[in-house]
């Protein structure tokens, strides 16, 4: 549904918003947060689960989900 970069990009405006409530229990920033995000799309085909950058060191690459992405 994303391409890798707009994973990535939504995933560091997810941790951005989860540190900016300051809450206590989350972890250091060096330690990043975990998070795994999922998106359903209009079609019951059509969904993505975004998970916070750190996790995500090899990301697999779906060609339709990046020749979408117009950047």
């Amino acid at each position: 549904m994303f391409s890798v970069r707009q994973k990535r990009e939504i995933a560091e405006k997810v941790e951005a918003i989860l540190r900016e409530t300051g809450h206590p229990e989350l972890p250091p920033p060096v330690d990043g947060i975990k998070f795994l995000l999922r998106v359903e799309g209009a079609e019951s085909w059509s969904w993505a689960e975004i998970r916070d950058n750190k996790s995500v060191t090899n990301p697999g690459v779906n060609p339709h989900n990046e020749k979408q992405d117009q950047r």
